[in-house]
């Protein structure tokens, strides 16, 4: 029972955790497995490739699909809570990431090779796993979502530019020049303020054409709005959180720039300001 239970204790600080080198090791030879499993399943795509080396590809993509249900069930054997795990998000990736090749023997045939590929392709959902092994994803994803709010109301400013726009355009240009709708008219103005200029659908006139490049140019400063909210929210939050060394009692290792104890339990700690 105890030899389990330090087993249990082991696997989990191993995969959990990224402090020490066993669990960096750990890390980084996961990291090689996804991005070599990753260009497996893209090199497999290639038909001449596949023809070439089907059999030593598939055989890969077994080895890789083995390592990574080996991979998920020590996590959920390691995890503080199973259920939590295995209904997190990531654990949900996980999961994906191995329940293709499990479903090509499920589904044989030629009949269900549409069925098969379909399946094969969510493999390439281990990239995400990689977002779990950057150190400020946390960062970036409490800046991001710090933003919403700022966000949300520049996106709906910019519904309500393009629908503007959209109907005025198709008062102007009408079904003659391509302009068959509202809603068409609006694709187009949101094609046109995003600068990706597909071209299916341009304006004729000089006054389509005049609103036209007003709205191109309105587009570059639209687009530059969210990264300079984004930005200034992740310089904001620089100015008020650090990343210190673990609070030696909780572990918690985010506090103010100025803090001398912990925001949790209250200790003091080793990283605080000199002359406190």
């Amino acid at each position: 029972m105890t030899a389990r239970r330090t087993f249990k204790e082991l696997a989990r600080h191993i995969i959990f955790d990224s402090s020490t080198i066993p669990s960096k090791l750990f890390d980084l030879g996961l990291i090689g497995a996804i991005c070599v499993s990753v260009l497996v399943v893209m090199l497999d795509s290639v038909a001449s490739l596949h023809r070439a080396y089907g059999r030593e590809l598939y055989l890969l993509e077994w080895f890789f699909t083995l390592l990574f249900t080996l991979e998920y069930f020590l996590r959920l054997y390691a995890a503080k809570s199973r259920l939590h795990y295995a209904v997190s998000f990531f654990g949900l990736i996980d999961l994906l990431s191995i329940l293709p090749t499990y479903f090509s023997i499920l589904f044989p045939g030629a009949q269900y090779f549409l069925i098969v590929r379909f399946f094969r392709v969510l493999r390439i959902f281990r990239l995400l796993k990689l977002v779990t092994f950057v150190r400020e994803a946390d960062f970036v994803t409490a800046s991001i979502r710090a933003s919403g709010r700022k966000i949300m109301v520049f996106l709906f400013f910019v519904l309500v530019l393009v629908s503007i726009v959209g109907a005025i355009m198709y008062m102007i240009e009408g079904p003659e020049n391509g302009f068959r709708s509202i809603p068409e008219s609006i694709y187009w103005a949101i094609v046109t303020v995003t600068t990706v200029g597909y071209g299916d659908i341009s304006p004729q006139t000089p006054a389509g054409r005049f609103l036209a490049a007003l709205l191109m140019i309105t587009g570059y400063s639209i687009i530059a709005v969210p990264t300079g909210i984004v930005s200034s929210e992740m310089s904001s939050m620089r100015g008020r959180i650090v990343r210190k060394s673990a609070c030696p009692s909780c572990s918690d290792a985010e506090h103010d720039i100025d803090a001398r104890y912990c925001r949790f339990c209250g200790r003091r700690l080793d990283t605080a300001p000199p002359g406190g």
